[in-house]
């Protein structure tokens, strides 16, 4: 594909999508978002052009999206709550890939997860299926990445087991806590995103790091970084869920669901492939030590607050 295009973002003041979008300027491209957040806060100015998601209005989706080369699409909710559910998701991310079809958009790069199945029994990894079978049929040509768990600057999971070792006298996890899991730099999804955007052939990535851990030994090992060396407590996987949604209430928060403890321990977010992430965790945990897990981080204050930057540790 050829240097000066324009390339399209959903979320770019969020967090994925913010990694996505810088790299896209460095490399001279120019880059618009569509967003809920309008207003909020990045580092980017007028770097970039936002629209709104028009999904409920497909003719301005469509109109915003004219003249794109490359859709980058991290589109997506966590869980279940009032505010937004999974099938709302699903919905209007179908009506952002027939806009984009309608639109002329040559190639889409499309985030989903490792181990997508539509016929699972999590909502989360049965959506993301339906997804990949939505854009394979589409006809436009595509690039499926498949990340496990993303880390960085705005991350909540491992910024929030640090919180905890931080605050709690012993961590507890699900059952004997020898599940694996590949957790991938925000910044390396990124670029692995960026290059598949210059691609033309239709592929399917597992986007993985190159350092497998247990559940277990991933806490064990954040805690030796950050100096919390706390006793690690198996504990009856409801126990542990009743335990997070009572930690969840005191902050305000959704700390974790049913459905991610059930794919945890599904072995869900690991993969037998090479790894496509460059940047350790533990490398990177030990740079940011003294912030790791200094303040809780909240998916949905987040949600709430469309004004202010994602917080970084």
């Amino acid at each position: 594909m050829s240097k000066s295009q324009i390339h399209a973002v959903t979320g770019a003041y969020g967090y994925s999508g913010k990694y996505i979008a810088q790299r896209l300027l460095e490399k001279g491209h120019s880059v618009i978002t569509l967003t809920n957040s309008l207003d909020r806060s990045n580092p980017f100015g007028k770097k970039i052009r936002s629209h709104p998601f028009n999904f409920t209005t497909p003719t301005k989706l469509i109109d915003s999206l004219l003249g794109v080369s490359v859709l980058y699409n991290t589109y997506w909710v966590r869980f279940n709550h009032k505010m937004f559910r999974h099938e709302d998701a699903i919905r209007n991310t179908l009506v952002l890939f027939d806009a984009a079809k309608a639109a002329g958009v040559k190639r889409i790069v499309h985030i989903s997860i490792t181990n997508p199945a539509e016929e699972s029994r999590l909502e989360y990894f049965s959506g993301k299926a339906r997804l990949e079978k939505a854009l394979i049929d589409s006809g436009i040509s595509y690039s499926i990445l498949r990340p496990t768990v993303l880390f960085g600057k705005e991350d909540i999971l491992i910024n929030n087991i640090a919180w905890l070792l931080r605050n709690l006298p012993f961590f507890g996890v699900f059952g004997d806590g020898e599940y694996r899991l590949q957790p991938i730099y925000v910044g390396d999804l990124a670029r692995i995103a960026v290059a598949e955007g210059e691609n033309n052939e239709n592929v399917i990535v597992n986007a993985i790091g190159p350092e497998t851990f247990t559940y277990k030994s991933l806490v064990e090992t954040i805690g030796e970084i950050i100096g919390e060396n706390k006793p690690i407590v198996s504990i009856h996987p409801s126990i542990g869920y009743l335990a997070g949604k009572i930690i969840g209430k005191l902050v305000g928060d959704v700390l974790i669901t049913r459905e991610e403890i059930e794919g945890l321990m599904d072995e869900l977010l690991h993969v037998d492939a090479p790894p496509t992430g460059e940047t350790k965790l533990t490398l990177w945990a030990r740079e940011h030590a003294r912030s790791l897990g200094r303040t809780y981080a909240s998916e949905l204050s987040r949600r709430k607050n469309r004004m202010a930057e994602y917080t970084s540790n």
